[in-house]
């Protein structure tokens, strides 16, 4: 039987879908991108498979998949599920809900919307603030990874994926990596992964 042409729609500089399109790509899942810039999210087409306007949207047959996050546990839980991508055990499974709950709180709430700001001049939140918890958070994610190389356990999970986006993309916010040496490194090796694919560099000048 063939497996259904799953159908991904996002826009290739949200690091929300870029966490989704990379899942994809490495577990060597085809897919259709559909372009879903904001006119498109405004019609009412688009709203029947999310009622919010958000992407990233998953379509998989006839499932409609929303949140970013979501769509990883889901990925993970329909392609891999006998992979270390979701652990099943209690504190592996915690230990990525945590991760995800981070990519959802603190780097969206600091490297994401910093560079939001930088690149299109938009966003609720102050700027400043935003590069401030960004700041926090890097320093935070540098201890964290100074005595392991990934996120959530020894194999690299959908906690990675989550959070890699949006950290290898700080610089556009004017959120400089030189001081997070561990940081550095693990963004390394998820990008040295088998099928890694890089979401699209900006235009702006990047900090160092």
């Amino acid at each position: 039987m063939n497996q259904p042409l799953i159908k991904l729609y996002g826009v290739p500089l949200s690091g929300h879908c870029h966490r989704v399109k990379l899942f994809l790509h490495l577990l060597g899942v085809k897919y259709e991108q559909i372009d879903a810039n904001a006119d498109v999210r405004a019609t009412a087409e688009f709203r029947k498979l999310n009622p919010l306007g958000q992407i990233p949207v998953l379509i998989d047959g006839d499932l409609a998949i929303s949140d970013s996050n979501a769509i990883l546990v889901y990925l993970a839980k329909r392609y891999a599920a006998d992979s270390t991508w979701l652990p099943q055990d209690a504190m592996g499974a915690a230990q990525v809900q945590r991760w995800l709950s981070i990519a959802a709180g603190e780097l969206r709430y600091g490297p994401a919307n910093a560079r939001i700001y930088a690149l299109w001049k938009m966003g609720k939140d102050d700027p400043v603030r935003a590069a401030e918890i960004g700041r926090d958070l890097l320093g935070f994610m540098n201890q964290h990874l100074a005595s392991r190389d990934y996120l959530a356990s020894e194999y690299p999970t959908i906690a990675d994926l989550a959070c890699h986006s949006y950290v290898a993309h700080a610089p556009e916010g004017g959120i400089p990596l030189d001081e997070y040496p561990a940081v550095r490194a693990w963004l390394a090796r998820i990008e040295k992964l088998p099928a890694f694919v890089a979401m699209p560099r900006s235009a702006i000048p990047e900090a160092a």
